[in-house]
């Protein structure tokens, strides 16, 4: 795989059972990248091992007054200098495609399962969470997998380093043999402290960015209530928290370092003083002690990977497992459950939507109002009715769209057949022409849809706000999330983004709930007359939106308590009246008595005629 052939067309099914396995499927999938890579390394690292013995070979060279040999010698360096400088390019060339393609691969598979879960992602992981995994968790993964062939390839010139000692040298040799494993592996037993360290950081630093988005979100109502200042000392302990945390990772890793630089060092001071007695005594000549001297400094470089493989993993082991534990999450339950060979086929055209959890039915081309008491519920509710429900690990049946369970059909055919607009929804940065560039079967054109959802002061806010030159309101840009606009505009051109879809079926959850009066009778009102002949479900309690359903729904702790027309419901079912028009229990009874002493009157009145 080059970096050139990215993105993939297919970034494959993970194995997300943990963190570990994850690594390894994605090892698998560079097998071609890794072996060029360790290729390379073998080169690049063989001639690193073969300096020592070719500085050795010259040195007895020069003693024996071997000019021939010297010679020989000479253009052996030659020829190592230039296997570990090709070597070294190459290596650093598809170690670092190795690298970009790892997580360019983590970075598809999350973007795919972002689209898959939709806002349903969020609120079973942290936001915070998961702009960590998409960023610095996708370098850490996409490090080690770099690291694994520079590992092999330095083990490689290890191994034979000790080797050409043992022949060469062989009573260095011995030395060499036993003090490299002691030194490599030194370290291995503060690697489990140093990794939690660096869990803790990660997870410090993920609250952190969680309350940071969090607060400049909600900036501007911060400011309103007064809140900035104590939000952002709250950002402020947070990020001392970090910084401390760091400071003890640090802190181990340094000792880890440490240990890599003094033990060799030892082994090296080590070698040199017994090769010395060694010379002196005439058991091992000048040029072998050269050499045994030179293989243990050239062995520092390639031990370095030895602390970099350990600390590669030991960071991208919690990342990978992260990483994979959102990539294991399925929309639904019924997701995990023995799948049918065959996904069912779309619904015909024209299905009532049934929720069975609950009992709602919403009759096919009508326009059906639900009205919750608890905003959370409708929340779940609206969620559900979409076929994404926020809980995946819910054991509840399946909202049925024409009979068909809406669990069971491919996302994309659920997707189109049914949209849900939750009550924040988000405008993306660009032109409002870009804006409405979203699937839809062209029935309904973006300025019907605009003009049903009462954004005429929005176009008109646009263009003032506009460069010079721009003279259609559609090419003018929005902002991030559309931050220059106001609460209401912005609910009203989500609307009219969710009218443009034209799906079969279409689930609002409270989108008037930031307008006036006056501007939701008329968007009531539009939303009537473009979705006509159309499913429409809307949760919402304002009585200018019930009074134009053809039908409502109360539902009251989880189930359907009552159904009907908005003003039947209001005189027969006292806890709806309660829902909409905020009455107190104190003055429902009032209601009540003045409806009791008006019935007596009236009866008085007839007794009397």
């Amino acid at each position: 795989m080059q970096i050139s052939d990215l993105p993939y067309a297919d970034p494959g099914v993970p194995d997300a059972r943990s963190g570990p396995r994850f690594l390894l499927w994605l090892g698998r999938g560079q097998l071609g990248g890794q072996f060029k890579s360790l290729c390379w390394g073998l080169v690049h690292f063989s001639g690193i091992a073969g300096l020592p013995y070719a500085v050795g070979s010259g040195v007895d060279a020069v003693v024996d007054r071997d000019s021939t040999r010297l010679l020989l010698v000479g253009g052996l360096l030659a020829l190592l200098g230039v296997a570990i400088s090709v070597g070294d390019a190459m290596l650093h060339r598809t170690a670092v495609t190795n690298w970009i393609t790892a997580a360019a691969r983590v970075q598809q598979l999350l973007a795919r399962k972002t689209a898959e879960l939709g806002s349903a992602l969020t609120r079973r992981v942290a936001a915070g969470e998961v702009v960590a995994v998409s960023t610095g968790d996708v370098e850490k993964i996409g490090w080690f997998v770099e690291a694994v062939s520079r590992f092999l390839a330095a083990l490689f010139a290890v191994v034979l380093l000790c080797a050409g000692l043992l022949f060469y040298a062989p009573d260095l040799g011995v030395v060499v043999a036993i003090g490299v494993p002691l030194v490599a592996l030194a370290a291995l037993p503060l690697l489990p402290r140093a990794t939690q360290r660096a869990d803790i950081q990660r997870e410090k630093a993920g609250k952190a960015t969680e309350l940071a988005s969090d607060t400049v979100a909600g900036l501007r109502v911060l400011r309103g209530i007064g809140g900035e200042e104590l939000f952002l000392g709250r950002y402020r302990e947070a990020s001392q928290e970090v910084r401390e945390a760091a400071v003890r990772s640090a802190r181990m890793w340094a000792l880890i370092s440490a240990i890599q630089v003094l033990l060799p060092g030892a082994l090296l001071i080590t070698v040199v003083w017994y090769g010395a007695t060694l010379v002196v005594d005439g058991r091992i000549a000048v040029g072998e002690l050269v050499a045994a001297f030179s293989a243990v400094a050239t062995m520092l470089y390639p031990l370095r990977h030895f602390e970099e493989i350990a600390m590669a993993y030991s960071f991208s082991r919690p990342s990978a497992t992260r990483a994979a534990r959102v990539l294991s999450l399925t929309r639904t339950d019924a997701a995990e459950r023995p799948a049918a060979a065959v996904a069912p086929k779309a619904p015909a055209p024209g299905g009532d939507l049934y929720d069975p959890e609950t009992g709602l039915l919403a009759r096919a081309g009508r326009f059906t109002a639900v009205v919750c008491g608890d905003p959370d519920l409708a929340g779940r509710l609206a969620e559900r009715l979409g076929g994404h429900p926020m809980d995946a690990a819910a054991d509840g049946p399946s909202v049925l769209l024409g009979a068909v369970a809406l669990d069971e059909l491919e996302l994309d055919t659920a997707r189109r057949l049914v949209l849900v607009q939750d009550k924040d929804p988000v405008l993306l940065s660009g032109t409002l022409r870009e804006l409405f560039a979203v699937p839809a079967p062209g029935t309904v054109e973006p300025g019907a849809a605009l003009a049903a959802a009462q954004c005429a002061d929005v176009l008109d806010a646009l263009l003032q706000s506009a460069p010079d030159g721009v003279g259609d309101p559609m090419d003018a840009r929005i902002t991030e999330r559309g931050r220059s606009l106001s609460g209401g505009q912005r609910q009203r051109l989500a609307l009219a983004r969710s009218l443009v879809t034209d799906p079969d079926v279409l689930v609002l959850d409270e989108p008037t709930s930031a307008v006036d009066s006056h501007t939701e009778a008329r968007i009531a009102d539009g939303i009537a007359a473009l979705r006509a002949g159309r499913t429409t479900v809307v949760l919402a309690s304002s009585p200018l939106l019930l009074d134009r359903a053809d039908r409502v729904v109360l539902v009251h702790e989880g189930a359907v308590a009552a159904a009907g027309t908005h003003r039947e419901l209001l005189h027969r079912e006292p806890l709806y009246r309660a829902v909409v028009t905020r009455e107190t229990e104190d003055e429902q009874r009032i209601a009540r008595v003045d409806l009791a002493q008006l019935d007596e009157a009236l009866t008085e009145i007839e007794e009397s005629a």
